[in-house]
């Protein structure tokens, strides 16, 4: 019964098994791991953690089953990261062997995740006794529970996947939690954060964690996959958040914050309220969020975001045409991410653009559209995709009868296509390079033109990116003969 008590978590995504991400050194603990391991714990469950962030291989594992000898060994994918919600095979096969080590030491084998989620019969067939569907705390809670008073019927429990006489099984889907300031707050005492303050300041010079303020999404884009938190959108309160921040800088005394929400300060008059308390605490950080052009309209709420830290704004801007974003159902227009761009700037916030190619329908123009907004608005960071269809959108849909065995990414920089498109992989491949070194090439000509017409006003961040030209220019131009290539092979 002492085994019953005990649960031992870990998670499926190995930093080193993504060369980009391990080459970036920006590593963000297993935050919807932490909240779980937190509940039971509030529920007087013994919990332990095996992280496996900076692991080398899953087989690690087996030094903290046999160690912690648990009754239940639960792989607890962080629901927050898009990396996770990537579904990579990397990550995949490491999942199918841990469920196999726990499996064969006598552990009950639990997954939740965004791919478990999606293949649940993969998951159950690798050595799962039961995958949870969604949201997954308090399934997970009511399954536990179960399972130690000896109850063998599992299909009051909503939310879960199991073998049942053989076949596999779904139950209800379970509602998703409306109150979250009634979880506690995530359990950071299980991490050894000493590895992620190292990587941050080795590559980046600061240390960075994240918080999650609110859970789901509302709006409609319909290549998102929304498997655990869906579509509806809960908010925590200000207060609530504001007292997570204050324990991370007490423990950890970090200097920076992700909002890794898929859409921050949604909720009316949040990030006013938020902004305050920032103020009546006197707390001093910066951070980065998520957020939406149409969002970003409002002067009042840009100030405010300013006001509380924020200093990064990923949009998902996506594509330069509204014939594309119409497609994609964003919901959004190009004039909206140009006023948004401008006011995010003048409050001193630096705007990054998300931006997909290859999304079904786009020709030359569509790219040459988005191209030309990338440079006319110059925002601070852009991240380039392939468009990348997941189960559960429209976009899959449309897509499927076109997919072949390939249908996920080994690693997240793999940006294959994998459905037949107006051009080859290759060229989308190679337009990746080429926009972003056209991109750096127009940043260091802003910067030259600065420079020289402000001489006596510069400094040597704005020197060093205008003697970038050098490098950027030529660099953009024999990356833009390879495309041309490659357009005319396609």
């Amino acid at each position: 019964m002492e085994q019953l008590n005990h649960i031992l978590f870990t998670h499926s995504y190995f930093l080193r098994f993504d060369p980009k991400q391990w080459a970036q050194g920006q590593p963000y603990a297993p935050l919807g791991t932490l909240y779980a391991a937190s509940l039971m714990r509030q529920n007087a469950y013994q919990v332990s953690l095996f992280d496996t962030m900076f692991s080398h291989t899953p087989d690690e594992v087996t030094e903290a089953i046999d160690k912690a000898r648990p009754g239940f060994f639960v792989i607890y994918d962080d629901g927050f990261n898009y990396l996770t919600k990537m579904c990579l095979t990397n990550m995949r096969e490491a999942a199918f062997r841990m469920c196999k080590l726990a499996k064969a030491r006598g552990c009950t084998v639990i997954v939740s995740s965004s791919d478990s989620t999606d293949r649940f019969k993969e998951y159950l067939q690798e050595g799962a006794d039961f995958v949870i569907i969604g949201e997954a705390e308090h399934t997970l809670l009511e399954l536990v529970n179960a399972i130690k008073n000896g109850i063998k019927d599992f299909t009051i429990i909503q939310g879960l996947a199991y073998i049942n006489q053989g076949v596999p099984v779904k139950t209800f889907a379970r509602p998703v939690l409306k109150d979250l300031d009634s979880l506690p707050l995530p359990a950071w005492d299980l991490i050894d954060i000493t590895p992620y303050r190292e990587c941050w300041l080795k590559h980046r010079g600061y240390f960075s964690l994240n918080v999650g303020t609110t859970r789901g999404c509302p709006f409609k884009c319909n290549w998102c996959a929304k498997p655990i938190y869906g579509n509806r959108y809960n908010s925590r309160s200000p207060e609530d958040v504001i007292a997570e921040i204050k324990l991370l800088k007490t423990h950890f005394n970090m200097e920076h914050i992700w909002f890794c929400d898929d859409i921050f300060g949604l909720k009316p008059n949040w990030v006013v309220q938020f902004a305050k308390l920032v103020e009546q605490e006197d707390l001093k950080f910066r951070y980065k969020i998520q957020s939406r052009a149409d969002l970003l309209l409002d002067e009042d709420t840009v100030k405010a975001l300013a006001a509380s830290g924020c200093d990064n704004v990923w949009i998902g801007a996506e594509s330069g045409s509204q014939k594309i974003l119409d497609a994609m159902d964003k919901g959004i227009t190009i004039q909206q991410i140009v006023t948004a761009t401008r006011l995010m700037k003048a409050q001193g916030i630096k705007p990054s653009f998300f931006i997909q190619f290859g999304y079904p329908g786009e020709t030359k123009k569509d790219i040459t559209q988005t191209i030309r907004m990338i440079n006319d608005l110059l925002p601070y960071e852009i991240g380039i995709s392939v468009s990348y269809p997941l189960p559960g959108t429209l976009f899959y849909e449309k897509v499927k009868a076109d997919l072949q065995q390939k249908t996920n990414w080994t690693d997240s920089d793999e940006m294959a296509l994998m459905f037949h498109n107006t051009y080859s992989a290759a060229y989308y491949k190679q337009l990746h390079k080429y926009v972003h070194q056209n991109y750096h090439a127009h940043l260091a000509k802003y910067n030259l033109v600065k420079l020289l017409s402000n001489p006596f006003k510069t400094n040597v961040k704005r020197i060093r990116k205008a003697a970038s030209v050098f490098y950027h220019a030529p660099a953009m131009m024999i990356a833009g003969f390879k495309l041309s290539q490659l357009e005319k092979a396609s």
